[in-house]
């Protein structure tokens, strides 16, 4: 019995994260990144506290649109910003903060059951 699901070859997986980075389909990226089934994209923030509503307009404007928010706080989880929160809540968007391997192992589940899912995460 397979367990794994079948992943196209033009989905972004996230094959590694450490030391500082992330490896997404074979490409290193040593910085905060944006990831959706489909591209990775660098995150313009610096660390968890940067994160602004403005930093996350990729993912209000992604096609097909996100239904959940995957942020990957760094070494352990935080609080998301109330204000953060509530407008992404606005646009539809469900957002769940985590620490980034638990955010890195999750997306890659969902995507994988193709889920219309990004990840926002900080290197660790």
């Amino acid at each position: 019995m397979d367990l794994l699901p079948r992943i196209p070859v033009d989905r972004q997986v996230i094959n590694a994260y450490g030391d500082g980075g992330f490896r997404i389909n074979g490409q290193r990226w040593e910085q905060p990144i944006l990831i959706f089934p489909g591209l990775t994209v660098a995150w313009a923030v610096d660390g968890f506290a940067g994160m602004t509503v403005e930093s996350l307009q990729p993912v209000f404007d992604a096609d097909p649109a996100v239904e959940l928010l995957l942020v990957g706080c760094g070494p352990s989880i935080a609080f998301l910003p109330k204000d953060i929160r509530a407008a992404v809540r606005e646009r539809g968007v469900v957002m769940e903060a985590l620490d980034t391997g638990a955010a890195c192992r999750t997306y890659n589940l969902l995507m994988g059951e193709s889920r219309r899912v990004a990840a926002a995460l900080i290197p660790v």
